[in-house]
């Protein structure tokens, strides 16, 4: 073969090489379960044993994401993000194959746009404040929405600039899968030519923060539909969330305080305000010890809940940790929440106070 030959073919074979360096793809993913004990439950005050099947410290899931370097600062993205149950094996979020995330999309150094299923603005909100995050014992608790603030057929935009955060989406039917009342599905898929605002979802954001300290304002609107769940069953009907928060960084310790305000018209006491303030102390860079309070009241009603929850976790390695945790609820009036976020079927009476306790076991990779 002639020179020019064996360098062209050399050239050839190169140029695949050099657009897979280009790119990145990453298969990551958390598995995180344990065994849990819940009292008083229902009327009859029974004794729950369990297997976690969505939530321990965060909930299990799989997911690929990637990255495409195109040239002046742009990027193509995208990623899958499945949930599922460890107890069994099966899907979480009603039973979507990425029920958690499935966006695509390009950044620069003007910030992201994304389209597909993703998180509203009001999830990234509470990221840090929220110490506990979508622990068994929680927030999840009190507004299942909290740990589940996702939109399908959302457009989103969110950029960074010398700390400060902007960020919005807007989704076209914010919810396409029916799995009863719960935030694995509210039946409100939209996307419907006889009603722009049928299931319509929006939120916004703006945040700061720096390397000890952050503030975070956000607004999440859900509009209802014919057949949605939740009691949002017409168009001009809406739930919607004011959060503001704030956190500390210190050298050992992490403090966060935070309200969300909630409108919801689909409920019989739509006005209500979920506090919460809460701490996690590094006793050794292998053991944190974390806590948090949170009260719930509605207005015009007798109906409130304060929730106590602790969690002690110990770092075998950077991927592998085990923990103990536990939370207590105290409902008012006729609310009936359980202490547990992990599944339902655990509720007390209403009014009724309750303890869960929950050991288990975290692994990412």
């Amino acid at each position: 073969m002639k020179p020019g030959r064996i360098a062209l073919a050399a050239l050839a074979a190169a140029v695949p090489m050099l657009a897979s360096a280009q790119s990145t793809v990453t298969l990551y993913g958390v598995v995180d379960t344990g065994i849990e004990y819940v009292n008083n439950v229902g009327v009859a005050k029974d004794n729950l044993a369990r297997m976690n099947t969505l939530t321990g410290t965060v909930p299990s899931r799989w997911g690929i994401r990637g990255t495409e370097d195109l040239g002046g600062g742009l990027k193509s993205l995208f990623v899958l993000e499945s949930g599922f149950a460890p107890d069994s094996g099966t899907s979480n979020q009603g039973a979507r194959l990425f029920g958690r995330q499935a966006l695509v999309g390009l950044s620069g150094p003007w910030g992201q746009v994304a389209l597909g299923r993703q998180y509203t603005m009001l999830f990234w909100a509470t990221l840090d404040p929220d110490i506990l995050g979508p622990n068994v014992y929680g927030s999840g608790s009190l507004d299942s929405y909290l740990p589940n603030a996702r939109a399908d057929n959302a457009v989103s935009y969110k950029g960074t600039f010398g700390g400060f955060t902007v960020g919005a989406t807007y989704s076209f039917g914010r919810d396409t899968v029916n799995a009863g009342p719960s935030p694995a599905g509210a039946n409100c898929a939209g996307e419907n030519a006889a009603d722009s605002k049928q299931c319509r979802e929006w939120s916004a954001l703006l945040q700061y923060d720096n390397k000890w300290w952050g503030v975070a304002a956000a607004y999440d609107s859900l509009r209802g539909g014919p057949g949605a769940f939740g009691g949002l069953t017409k168009s001009n009907l809406t739930d919607d969330r004011l959060s503001l928060n704030g956190y500390v960084l210190l050298s050992k310790t992490k403090m966060g305080l935070g309200v969300i305000r909630r409108d919801n018209d689909g409920s019989p006491t739509p006005r209500s305000e979920l506090w919460y303030a809460g701490l996690a102390y590094d006793i050794t860079p292998a053991f944190t010890l974390a806590g948090q309070v949170y009260y719930l009241k509605y207005h015009n009603s007798d109906n409130k809940a304060m929730l106590y929850a602790l969690r002690g976790t110990y770092a075998f390695s950077k991927r592998t940790s085990v923990y103990a945790t536990a939370g207590y609820i105290d409902n008012g009036g006729q609310l009936a929440l359980s202490v547990s976020a992990a599944q339902t079927g655990s509720n007390p009476k209403p009014g009724g106070n309750q303890l869960g306790t929950m050991i288990g076991i975290k692994h990412t990779f």
